[in-house]
């Protein structure tokens, strides 16, 4: 099999099930893994502990949580959901506390030989660590699987994935991150909609995300850092496939070209979806306008608008830009006659006024809702400020 930089464009789906696709065995032990850590989370963690502590639910997120994981990247995130946690604010304080307690008892179980962990060196050198990060090793797992966990407030409780959370929360969010100045410090908090935001997309989608962020790897080991977050990327394809073909069948060379394109126009990209929070309530409406003002490249977590995973930092983009231009000219890109594979007609910045922008299957007008387009750096006024919201917004997205 090619490498994907050898790979003509019309053997790309079979570039991705034989290479980036994660096979049966892959999947078994990522979740036998998995079950095995959040029984110990929940059941016995903090037994001993000198405070009462509860775990009121551990989320898997990461890749391996979205659905959309790299054959042979055996790693998991947990993000551990406790009682004792009852604000950001604490969650800033005590995580720290929290990590070290579980590294105790998962050395604890090590001496019973319950099971083998292996600790990164250095990964509890800060005051306030965020994670604990270890490899499990088990006598049921033919390999060991990396683990980060992630102790978090749970400030959304029982939600049910059925619309979206109680404005509040994200009020508390915005204040606590402005007073803290930690914008994005607690994306962890919903990582349950990060994950359902990617995992419900079509299959098709969640390979052509394999393949970019195969794409992005090699990238990365070429280049170093500092780069673009990977998440980044995962979102700049959703938004790609949204505006540029919305279809679970596509050409995936012109998927894979459309988002290529997209990171050369980094210094145009602002991009923000109203699934779970929007414009009606008048203080997160004013935050997201000021947000949505900022240098780009802007792209708001979904899940998190205090979240900007584009980084803040054109650097970064240019140097994943210069790699991009080079890469268009690579085999993948065309067609058998040797004449490019295309790409989706996405809109930039200076075009969205002109057209209407087209999210799961809804059409909505940018001007209708007051979405306009705004130079870098610029405020919005208060006369572009929403003043109707869409009757049906849950998957409402747009590029100013």
């Amino acid at each position: 099999m090619w490498e994907l930089e050898e790979t003509p464009a019309k053997y790309l789906d079979k570039f991705i099930e034989y290479r980036l696709l994660p096979d049966t065995n892959f999947r078994r032990q990522i979740k036998d893994a998995v079950h095995i850590i959040s029984t110990f989370l929940k059941e016995k963690c903090f037994q001993g502990a000198p405070h009462p502590v509860r775990v009121t639910k551990v989320i898997k997120g990461g890749s391996s949580g979205k659905g959309t994981s790299l054959r042979g990247r055996s790693d998991a995130d947990l993000v551990v959901f406790l009682s004792n946690l009852g604000s950001f604010q604490e969650q800033l304080d005590k995580r720290g506390e929290f990590i070290r307690e579980i590294k105790r008892q998962l050395e604890a179980c090590q001496r019973k030989e319950i099971f083998e962990v292996r600790f990164e060196v250095g990964s509890l050198q800060w005051e306030k660590p965020r994670a604990l990060s270890f490899w499990l090793k088990h006598p049921y797992l033919p390999e060991e699987v990396e683990f980060d966990v992630l102790p978090a407030f749970d400030v959304l409780g029982q939600w049910t994935n059925n619309g979206q959370p109680n404005p509040e929360v994200y009020i508390t969010l915005i204040r606590e991150c402005q007073m803290l100045e930690r914008e994005g410090e607690f994306s962890t908090c919903f990582t349950e909609l990060q994950r359902d935001f990617l995992r419900q997309r079509p299959t098709k989608v969640k390979s052509l995300i394999r393949l970019v962020k195969h794409w992005f790897q090699k990238c990365k080991k070429q280049l170093g850092k500092p780069l673009p977050q990977q998440y980044a990327l995962e979102l700049l394809t959703v938004y790609a496939w949204e505006e540029g073909s919305n279809e679970t069948e596509f050409s995936m060379a012109q998927g894979f070209q459309t988002v290529l394109k997209l990171v050369l126009n980094y210094h145009q990209l602002c991009i923000y979806w109203t699934k779970y929070y929007d414009f009606k309530n008048r203080i997160i409406g004013q935050y997201l306008q000021g947000q949505l003002a900022k240098p780009r490249p802007v792209i708001l977590d979904p899940a998190d608008p205090t979240g900007n995973v584009a980084g803040g930092d054109s650097y970064p983009w240019q140097r994943l830009a210069e790699e991009a231009r080079a890469w268009l000219s690579y085999p993948c890109f065309k067609k058998g006659d040797g004449s490019p594979v295309g790409s989706w007609d996405v809109p930039l910045a200076e075009d969205v006024e002109d057209i209407w922008a087209t999210c799961e299957h809804r059409m909505y007008s940018p001007e209708a809702y007051g979405w306009h387009s705004v130079a870098a750096g610029r405020s919005l006024s208060a006369g572009m400020m929403p003043s109707t919201a869409p009757k049906e917004d849950d998957w409402a997205c747009a590029i100013l």
